[in-house]
């Protein structure tokens, strides 16, 4: 793009000095032309998150983005564990089911990863197979606690997802994709899991991609507004995706090359003229 507008102005620089030549007119258009590549360079200045953040704020404030509780999907991963007083029937029912780890879990162990099938459902052993789809975590807890009191006494129960997963891309320090142990993870959470912005994040448009049942959405937010916390993409969701764009300095530092290429050409051309010029008075 600098390119064709270098050879753009190349042209019309040498249209003006065969055609109708005024030395200090053209002096004048080669700074003007200078003046423009080198504005684009000048880096932004919104590097400052939440500016619009009052003293009255601070303390508190009167609105913020309403957590919802994730929900159990098929394919996704559940660490589970069933312990009761009798360490025997806790092995028992902590043992190989629908379990995708190779550890083996007893009282006060590590619990086993048991993989939500295409039908919603976990297979444990001693209860059977339990329908969670569509369950948050709390309340698939309460139905495995329920089923195993039948044949356990006084069943300790705990469920959580083991594949809770936020991808973070763009212009941030770690790009990856992070599992997280807790399930109530914010934008915040994730971009500090991601070492932060560069300072070539553009903070101020930072996206968030959600797939809602096969369907995408998109939400947008201004990390240098408060007003960050009150977005219903604030608070994240499994699989969730944040993408920080690059601010112009970044784009500008690529290229940069180009740049330098026109800015030594158009200082040729200046020493030309100025040659030029004094040739000829």
């Amino acid at each position: 793009m600098y390119i064709v507008k270098l050879l753009c102005i190349l042209e019309y620089y040498y249209s003006t000095m065969t055609k109708n030549f005024n030395g200090k007119r053209l002096l004048m258009l080669l700074g003007l032309t200078g003046a423009m590549f080198i504005s684009s360079c000048i880096s932004s200045k919104n590097v400052t998150y939440f500016q619009n953040l009052s003293t009255e704020k601070r303390s508190a404030m009167e609105s913020v983005a309403k957590f919802t509780e994730p929900v159990i999907q098929n394919d996704d991963i559940l660490a589970i564990s069933i312990n009761t007083i009798d360490p025997n029937s806790s092995a028992a029912v902590n043992q190989a089911g629908s379990v995708l780890s190779s550890q083996t879990s007893n009282n006060n162990r590590e619990p086993l990863n048991y993989l939500v099938d295409k039908n919603g459902e976990v297979e444990l052993s001693l209860i059977g197979r339990v329908k969670v789809a569509g369950l948050n975590t709390f309340d698939a807890k309460e139905l495995i606690r329920k089923k195993a009191s039948k044949d356990l006494r006084d069943p300790n129960v705990s469920v959580r997802f083991a594949n809770f997963k936020i991808s973070v891309l763009g212009e941030v320090g770690r790009p990856a994709a992070y599992t997280v142990p807790n399930e109530k993870v914010s934008v915040l959470d994730a971009l500090s899991l991601a070492g932060d912005l560069t300072i070539y994040g553009k903070r101020e448009n930072v996206l968030v991609i959600r797939d809602n049942n096969g369907r995408k959405e998109f939400g947008r937010l201004n990390l240098n507004s408060t007003d960050t916390f009150n977005s219903p993409f604030y608070y994240l969701k499994q699989n969730d995706v944040v993408y920080v764009e690059p601010n112009k300095s970044r784009i500008t530092t690529l290229n940069a090359p180009t740049r330098t290429v026109a800015a030594l050409v158009i200082s040729a051309l200046g020493s030309a003229v100025l040659i030029f010029t004094r040739l000829n008075n």
